[in-house]
């Protein structure tokens, strides 16, 4: 097989997989393209998912949608918008940081890499609201998992390990998620010109208090010229958001002069973290998972080594703009409990620094056995990320 293959039907892509696995060629999953810089260049021809395209079930009394892989995220935005709901893991957009447009993205995309935005640290993330799906393995047989209604707690399991697996399991065609109501309203309060260690303090108060904040974020004086800003989100109805943002007036209020911040400008901020326009000319980008406690250490590490970087999750997520040794971050990341993942690279380090954190050789060795569980003949393994049966 060589080029590039776009099955529209469920046989087309048995057939393909199954050609693919006798013929030993390895078939790279693709949609909209929004995330094909991430990882090693120079891969297998591509197998389009962008046939399976369409909302086969919207049930919004029930809160579950089904679409096919395919299906463009913004189509669907759209679609639950209209009926006053929202898919409630908030999608992150790596179009933009990787020099795609920001509409892209299909369903499919976004739950193979579990990619979830600002609000993931109060609503959960891709794996907390993936409900099912339809698959060809790499054995090209078709299976389905999971299943179509919230109440039913069967088959959760598959969902959970197939969200983030990067496509290396298996080509999903139809995705079944949990979709929740939209808030009736929002607001923003920020504080400014805290250090790292204040807005870490300040966002873990926010969080642990019953103010029930959606989203807390950091941007630092190196990226704002205005000066540090904190930003914490509150959401919900009318007197619920005013009662709650008094609250958080009054919580914070040790910490400098808490801002109401203008709807204007708190959509610009969330709309610039939602697509990291903040670190848009950073020619490296780690994105790195953290405690929240330990996210300060990490980035006053780095900065004297000429990192910028901002904080997302109330500090549990570090975005961070670092041309550096790639080892550095990886050893500050594992010391601080967590993980890096080289979002945007050259192509020559792309090359030669795998894009997800090295595992433990035994967590490595169980990676594997599931990979070869659904996909014997590594024809989803297509040296992207450096750690396949050809890697060096």
């Amino acid at each position: 097989m060589t080029g590039s293959a776009r099955p529209a039907t469920c046989d087309d892509l048995r057939d393909a997989i199954a050609d693919a696995a006798r013929s030993g060629v390895r078939l790279d999953i693709r949609g909209g393209g929004s995330k094909r810089d991430i990882g090693a260049p120079g891969r297998a021809p591509g197998l389009d998912m962008t046939g399976f395209r369409g909302v086969i079930d919207y049930d919004p009394p029930e809160l579950v949608l089904t679409a096919g892989a395919g299906t463009p995220l913004a189509e669907i935005q759209a679609l639950v918008a209209g009926q006053n709901q929202m898919l409630a893991f908030d999608p992150f957009d790596h179009g933009p940081i990787l020099g795609a447009p920001c509409v892209v993205s299909t369903i499919g995309g976004v739950i193979s890499a579990a990619v979830a935005g600002s609000r993931r640290v109060s609503r959960g993330g891709v794996r907390d609201h993936f409900l099912g799906f339809k698959g060809v393995s790499g054995r090209g047989e078709a299976f389905v998992a999971g299943a179509k209604v919230v109440k039913n707690v069967t088959g959760y399991d598959l969902p959970k390990v197939f969200a983030g697996s990067w496509g290396r399991l298996a080509a999903l065609t139809e995705v079944t998620l949990k979709v929740l109501p939209a808030p009736r309203e929002q607001a923003t309060r920020a504080l400014a010109g805290l250090s790292p260690v204040q807005a870490q303090a300040a966002m873990a108060r926010a969080m642990g208090s019953q103010a029930e904040v959606a989203a807390a974020a950091h941007i630092p004086a190196a990226l704002r010229p205005e000066g540090s800003l904190t930003v914490l989100k509150i959401e919900g109805f009318g007197p619920s958001v005013a009662a709650r943002c008094h609250m958080l007036d009054q919580l914070l209020a040790d910490a400098g002069p808490v801002i109401a911040l203008p709807a204007d400008d708190a959509l610009d901020i969330w709309n610039g973290l939602h697509t990291l326009r903040p670190l848009a000319d950073a020619p490296v980008v780690w994105r790195i998972n953290v405690p929240p406690s330990r996210a300060c250490a990490l980035v006053e590490a780095l900065e004297p080594q000429g990192a910028r970087w901002l904080l997302d999750w109330a500090g549990g997520l570090v975005w961070l703009g670092f041309p550096g040794d790639p080892a550095t971050v990886r050893r500050l990341a594992e010391a601080a409990g967590g993980h890096a993942t080289l979002v945007r690279a050259p192509e020559e380090m792309r090359r030669r620094v795998p894009a997800l954190q090295p595992q433990a050789p035994a967590v490595m060795a169980l990676e594997a056995r599931v990979r070869r569980a659904f996909d014997p003949a590594g024809v989803f393994e297509t040296g992207r990320f450096l750690d396949g049966p050809d890697a060096d």
